[in-house]
């Protein structure tokens, strides 16, 4: 007891002995990959280094028997390769975590025991319950899957690599080959072979190419299958296209309420020139962007483009003159007409900017633009009368330099100019957009009664139940007496109700399914978008550089 402790730090735990997997690194070597027991032998070695990895796309040949038994499934007696996601598959699933060890032309038995073979037994009801399987499997080629907003909303499978290092940037200008079609093959877009030029942080086409792009090295080719919220929704964004035809290298474009002069020439679908401006000796036709001078596709597409750039637009009839016919200078316009546009911005002149203008300049222009956002509201314009509260919100977001009766100004704008973005939003569907919109409000203004029930309203939308009674209860703390936030609440309990009793019946009744057994049981749920509704459309997308 009179030894001195000359340790210089403490004793380690104990540590129970762990669990070290064996893999198999030279033909007829075999050894355990789980602690669960997955056995795996390697009978040919594979080339190269590279392993798929879960979520990717194998293509394998395989052969499936009890151990030391019969064959029961095989991929060569159906006569083609078994194609599968790794993870997704019910035949393959007891052994995914040795597919993932598997280099490309690799043959292995994997020996897999019962607790881990999913789903087996209950599609081949021949097999002795409890047998450990055998899985003779041949990885013949592999391509990468990549879940490029981690929501699954947009699947890029990489059918070619590249051995360049360096992708590309929000920032940059790229050069894109693709091809869209829809699931049922309709084709809606395709570039030429020389592709299509667009700097990544404006967009192009929808809004999985850009999220797509910047995932991408140059020369990389891939299939993208893209979800609708990332494709065209409702296929809005397909009522008006616009094709490049001479690309400039500037970068500035037209603003709400610039002053634009372009030339064109309009024609009917059979070639019909019905319109025509900025010829001939004639003096550009000039507008007002967003202001409602033109028809609305032509507005927007003004609204794309940079000084000197020529395009082909194609504008859907509901987008164009819709179902009544015009009766112009050179022709008649059917109803239901679409139209084909080639349109030259010749020049413009932008709103100041927020950050060239002087403080009184920036309280004048949002309280004329928060105006002009009521009168295309009560006109149920909620598109552009978003346009016009978000523009208001933003030239007087930076208040630094405003004095005190300014800033006062400012927040007011800053508050009802979100709020009234918040009803468009609801109006327009978009309820995450709308509770964004309420809770910058409620930064400003914490006890503000309607940014709390628009927001509440919002998350009712996108099932946030929960958050939705938080907000109703705060807002009821200050107006206790608020009709419509009783009722709203009342709604809420309502759905409450119906959801807990929902989720009770599914649970008695998945017991009352459930077999006892040594079996992991596995259920998969689908969320797929209502027929008719939205559309996934795939993309075929090579990157050809870079900028």
């Amino acid at each position: 007891m009179d030894e001195i402790d000359e340790a210089t730090a403490p004793p380690k735990p104990e540590e129970e002995e762990k669990f070290r997997p064996h893999y198999p690194e030279k033909a007829e070597d075999e050894g355990f990959l789980t602690q669960q027991g997955l056995k795996k032998k390697l009978l040919r070695l594979g080339v190269g280094w590279l392993v798929p990895e879960p979520g990717d796309e194998i293509t394998v040949h395989y052969r499936a028997s009890v151990l030391g038994g019969l064959q029961f499934t095989s991929s060569k007696d159906k006569g083609e390769p078994l194609v599968m996601v790794i993870g997704q598959d019910s035949i393959l699933k007891g052994c995914e975590e040795g597919l993932v060890t598997m280099r490309k032309g690799e043959i292995s038995i994997f020996t897999v025991p019962p607790k881990i073979a999913h789903g087996v037994y209950d599609i081949f009801p021949s097999i002795p319950f409890g047998s450990n399987l055998q899985l003779e499997v041949e990885l013949i080629s592999w391509l990468k899957v990549v879940d490029v907003c981690g929501d699954g909303g947009i699947m890029k499978k990489i059918l070619s690599t590249s051995d360049v290092l360096e992708r590309a940037q929000k920032k940059d200008e790229v050069t894109v080959k693709y091809e869209v079609k829809l699931e049922d093959g309709t084709l809606v877009a395709r570039t030429t072979e020389d592709g299509v030029e667009f700097l990544v942080n404006e967009g192009h086409l929808c809004p999985a190419i850009a999220k797509t792009v910047v995932t991408m090295r140059k020369g990389e080719k891939a299939i993208v299958r893209v979800e609708p919220k990332y494709a065209f929704g409702d296929q809005e964004a397909m009522r008006v296209v616009k094709k490049i035809t001479n690309p400039v290298e500037t970068f500035e474009k037209p603003n709400s309420g610039t002053v634009a002069q372009i030339r064109y020439v309009a024609k009917l679908v059979d070639g019909t020139i019905f319109d025509r401006k900025g010829y001939d000796g004639e003096e550009p036709f000039e507008f007002k962007v967003d202001e409602e001078q033109v028809i609305n596709g032509l507005d927007l597409a003004v609204s794309t483009m940079k000084q000197g750039e020529v395009a082909q637009i194609i504008i859907n009839h509901e987008y164009g003159f819709g179902s009544k016919k015009t009766v112009t200078d050179l022709a008649v316009v059917p109803p239901l007409s679409t139209l084909y546009y080639e349109v030259e911005l010749v020049a413009f002149t932008k709103v100041k900017e927020s950050w060239d203008m002087e403080p009184e300049e920036k309280i004048e222009y949002a309280a004329k633009r928060k105006q002009e956002g009521n009168a295309y509201f009560k006109d149920g314009k909620y598109q552009r009368a978003s346009l016009r509260y978000e523009m208001a919100a933003k030239y007087v977001e930076f208040d630094n330099i405003f004095t005190k009766e300014q800033k006062m100004l400012g927040r007011f704008f800053k508050v009802t100019c979100n709020l009234n973005n918040a009803v468009c939003m609801l109006k327009l569907k978009e309820f995450r957009e709308a509770a964004k919109l309420c809770s910058e409000v409620l930064k400003l203004e914490s006890r503000n009664v309607k940014a709390l029930f628009r927001r509440a309203q919002a998350y009712i939308e996108t099932n946030d139940l929960d958050l939705a009674e938080l907000d109703l209860k705060k807002a009821l703390e200050m107006e206790p007496d608020n009709g419509e936030v009783n009722l709203q609440l009342a709604r809420l309990k309502k759905l409450l109700s119906y959801y807990d009793k929902k989720e009770s019946k599914l649970f008695v009744n998945m017991l009352g399914k459930l077999r006892i057994s040594n079996l992991c049981s596995v259920i998969q749920f689908s969320c797929l978008p209502s027929a008719g509704l939205h559309r996934t459309g795939t993309f075929s997308i090579t990157l050809d550089s870079p900028i």
